[in-house]
C-alpha cells in the first residue's frame, strides 16, 4: 500500500501542477477574445483562425483541468442526498462509483481518443472553416485530458480504499481545516 501511496502522491503532484497552469490558458483566451472583439468592432478585421483558438483554449482548459476538479473534490455530485450519510458511507459509495463507472469511462474515452487523434495528425486533419486552423491539437487536448482523468480516478480509488481501511487519514478533510484556519485566524486574530 505504501507504493500505492506514493504513486497517488505523485499523480495528484502532476495534476496539482497541470491544474494550476492551465488556468493561464482562460487569461489567454480571454485577451484573445477581447482583442478580437476590438479588432473586429474598431477595424473590421476578424479571423476565423482567432474564433478556433478560443474555442481550442476553452476546451483544453475545460480537459485538462477535469482531472484538477476532481482532485479538489470539486466535481458534480449530489449534496442534498450525499449530505445527509454517514462519512464511512460517503467514502464507500465514492470509491465503489469511481471503480464501477469513472474508471471504465476514463479509460474508454483513452482508449478511443488516440486513434481519433492520432488519425488527424497524420493526416494532418484542417478546420473546415476559411481560415481555420489545424485540429489535431484540439484532440489531442481531449486525450491527454481523459488521460489525466484516468490517472486521477486511480489516485482517488488509492485514497479512498486507504481512508476506508484506516490506513490513512483524510485528505479532503486536511484541505477543509486548512483552508478553514486562516479564517479563523482573521476573525479570533
Amino acid at each position: 500500500m505504501t507504493v500505492l501511496l506514493a504513486l497517488s502522491r505523485a499523480i495528484d503532484a502532476v495534476t496539482s501542477f497541470i491544474g494550476r497552469w492551465v488556468s493561464w490558458l482562460l487569461l489567454a483566451a480571454v485577451l484573445i477574445s477581447a482583442g478580437n472583439a476590438v479588432m473586429r468592432k474598431a477595424l473590421d478585421i476578424s479571423s476565423n483562425a482567432w474564433l478556433e483558438v478560443q474555442w481550442y483554449l476553452f476546451g483544453t482548459v475545460f480537459m485538462l483541468a477535469a482531472a484538477y476538479a476532481l482532485l479538489q473534490n470539486e466535481h458534480v455530485r449530489i449534496d442534498i442526498l450525499s449530505s445527509t450519510w454517514s462519512k464511512r458511507t460517503r467514502d464507500l459509495i465514492d470509491l465503489t462509483l469511481h471503480i464501477i463507472f469513472l474508471l471504465p469511462f476514463a479509460s474508454l474515452m483513452t482508449y478511443l481518443a488516440w486513434p481519433w487523434f492520432w488519425l488527424s495528425y497524420q493526416s494532418g486533419e484542417i478546420s473546415s472553416n476559411a481560415g481555420g486552423l489545424i485540429i489535431w491539437p484540439a484532440k489531442l487536448a481531449v486525450l491527454i485530458g481523459f488521460a489525466l482523468l484516468l490517472a486521477q480516478a486511480f489516485s482517488e480509488i488509492i485514497k479512498r480504499f486507504a481512508v476506508v481501511t484506516g490506513r490513512i487519514p483524510d485528505p479532503r478533510e486536511e484541505k477543509s481545516s486548512e483552508a478553514a484556519a486562516p479564517a479563523s485566524e482573521v476573525t479570533h486574530g
